[in-house]
């Protein structure tokens, strides 16, 4: 596998703690608020962590382009944190980031007229049956209409996040780019903090939980997608992407106690197949890349 598949796969296994982590932090914390302070502690994580590599810079910015990125950012927090307490972690997670490589493909034919391979095409359809496969047996059991719908809007912010930071990885650093555009939607958020009671953050439980979903689940793992999304397709980022939710299903049968039933675990190794195909690059395609470099 190349570096940047690699990098893309363990940001999407660092985003699969988020639900986990959620179910752990003081009841007090509102999923609304929850998603704020991810926003918070993560922009500012990414934005200093950008000027000390000297990678900011004022000009060359499409600034429509970062505003758009930003806002899909902002908008995928309440979206995502809602449908996990409404619908449990491993139904939110999947629907969330089950959709997005669909939606992130049509974008992609629609806006850029950029058609996605074939073994994009079959890679997806195998993910999504594993997704579909993991989704039905818990909505019977679990499932609310509002939380499968606030996934949706999820997995269309997140489609959108990938395109738009694809777009100014052409003109910026991807330090750069993360630090920005997450500064950008933490200060979109920011109205939220005033809104409800933070006082959970001050607890050991609190800032352990806020700590974890800033710095590494959101500053270290957007870090690596957006590192690993220079050089990987936005079609085959998002399907990659599908391991958050097979993260967050194992962390939310092993650690939180949601029961997965046979035809999940059937889901499960589907996803794993997609993920595979798509990021598995034959010897023969292999040694043709390295000819060519040397020539």
């Amino acid at each position: 596998m190349k570096i940047s598949v690699l990098l893309v796969l363990l940001a999407a296994v660092l985003w699969g703690t988020t639900g986990t982590t959620q179910a752990f932090a003081p009841k007090e914390a509102e999923p609304v608020v929850f998603g704020a302070v991810r926003m918070a502690v993560g922009g500012v994580t990414l934005l200093v962590f950008a000027a000390v590599r000297g990678q900011l810079k004022r000009r060359g910015w499409p600034v429509k382009t970062a505003v758009i990125a930003a806002l899909s950012m902002a908008f995928y927090q309440p979206f995502f944190f809602s449908a996990v307490s409404l619908s449990g972690i491993a139904v939110g997670t999947v629907v969330a980031i089950g959709s997005a490589p669909i939606i992130a493909g049509c974008l992609e034919w629609l806006i850029f007229q950029k058609i996605p391979r074939a073994r994009w095409w079959i890679a997806t359809f195998a993910a999504i049956a594993g997704v579909s496969l993991l989704f039905i047996p818990s909505a019977a059991s679990a499932g609310n209409v509002l939380g499968i719908l606030l996934a949706l809007g999820a997995g269309c912010s997140f489609a959108v996040y990938t395109l738009t930071s694809k777009r100014l990885l052409q003109h910026q650093r991807p330090e750069a780019v993360t630090g920005v555009v997450f500064s950008l939607s933490a200060v979109m958020l920011a109205p939220l903090l005033f809104l409800y009671d933070l006082s959970w953050i001050f607890s050991v439980q609190g800032m352990a939980v806020s700590l974890h979903i800033g710095v590494i689940a959101t500053g270290a793992a957007y870090l690596l997608f957006t590192t690993g999304l220079e050089k990987v397709p936005a079609s085959t980022a998002v399907t990659l992407s599908l391991a958050e939710p097979l993260t967050a299903s194992l962390l939310g049968t092993v650690l939180v106690k949601e029961s997965l039933p046979l035809v999940s675990w059937a889901g499960i190794a589907l996803l794993l197949l997609g993920i595979f195909y798509v990021s598995y690059t034959p010897k023969k395609k292999r040694k043709i890349a390295g000819c060519e470099k040397e020539s």
